[in-house]
């Protein structure tokens, strides 16, 4: 059974850093790997992704200069290091396999003013 494990979430206060993870169980990363967000009340939102090789990275415009999406394939890992974190960066944080469909069950990140 696959499923993804996201870690690294917390509490921190506007200016602030986080690094979230995104690990497999079950299942080797070779594909493109995704980060979303959900803030209460509101949808899904895409956030970055990265490709198998490190490549075709892609932000949406309100993260862009402040998070940086990587990955250590020898440690089956990707990477979200947020920097300069904003209240409305408030969410939950979730990791997607879009070509498994997989979803990882989400960290929570609050940014107080």
């Amino acid at each position: 059974q696959v499923h993804l494990e996201e870690s690294g979430g917390g509490s921190v206060q506007a200016g602030g850093s986080l690094r979230l993870s995104c690990a497999p169980s079950g299942l080797t990363f070779r594909n493109t790997i995704m980060w979303f967000r959900q803030a209460p009340g509101k949808e899904l939102e895409f956030v970055a992704q990265i490709g198998s090789s490190g490549d075709r990275i892609q932000y949406r415009d309100s993260v862009k200069g402040r998070f940086v999406i990587s990955r250590d394939n020898a440690k089956n890992t990707v990477y979200l290091q947020m920097n300069s974190l904003k209240p409305e960066d408030t969410a939950t944080y979730y990791c997607h396999s879009p070509d498994g469909g997989y979803w990882g069950a989400g960290t929570q990140v609050t940014v107080s003013s």
